[in-house]
């Protein structure tokens, strides 16, 4: 029991640490608005929400934010990870709860395209809010840039990080309930 335990925890730790490389290692400025940055970071979060439920899925969210502000996304600050905590922490719930009711193919889909328009959806009232509040855009500014920029950038944003998970959760899902069941010897 307690090696099954171990056994979790370092897998959501190896998903926390790919979430992060991935962050690292693709990334690049929305050629409307250059600070708007795409990321793959979601990719990880949604095998892992999948994989032990949207609990761990949030939990792996808050980590790879906190480590996001700290470390890639420093002129964001904390406005900028709390604002990815939220989108991401939608779509993570979203789509794992509805996973977790209907464990299928289908189920998984269903959850992924509905947890990404909640997470587009939540990205206009954090932008009306934040962006506003505390990055210094005037509102007429920011509602001007809501259809034009933020909605088509969290679309593709979300929209590829959802199909990636879409194709590679299955193999890498098998790859990890693979891992920890081997007889010790």
């Amino acid at each position: 029991m307690r090696n099954e335990k171990t056994i979790k925890l370092v897998k959501l730790a190896l998903l926390t640490a790919m979430s992060l490389v991935l962050m690292y290692a693709v990334r690049f400025p929305y050629p409307a608005a250059p600070y708007l940055e795409y990321d793959m970071a979601d990719v990880p979060i949604l095998i892992g929400t999948f994989l032990y439920g949207p609990g761990a899925g949030l939990a792996i969210t808050a980590v790879v934010c906190i480590l996001q502000w700290i470390t890639v996304s420093v002129q964001s600050g904390w406005v900028g990870a709390l604002m990815h905590f939220f989108s991401t922490g939608m779509l993570v719930l979203v789509a794992g709860f509805i996973y977790l009711k209907m464990h299928s193919i289908k189920g998984a889909l269903l959850g992924l395209i509905l947890g990404a328009l909640a997470a587009i959806v939540m990205m206009i009232p954090l932008n009306l809010i934040f962006t506003v509040h505390y990055n210094g855009v005037p509102m007429e500014a920011m509602k001007a840039m809501i259809w034009p920029v933020i909605v088509p950038f969290n679309s593709m944003k979300a929209g590829i990080n959802v199909a990636v998970t879409f194709i590679v959760y299955k193999p890498i899902s098998r790859l990890f309930k693979k891992v920890g069941k081997a007889k010790e010897a």
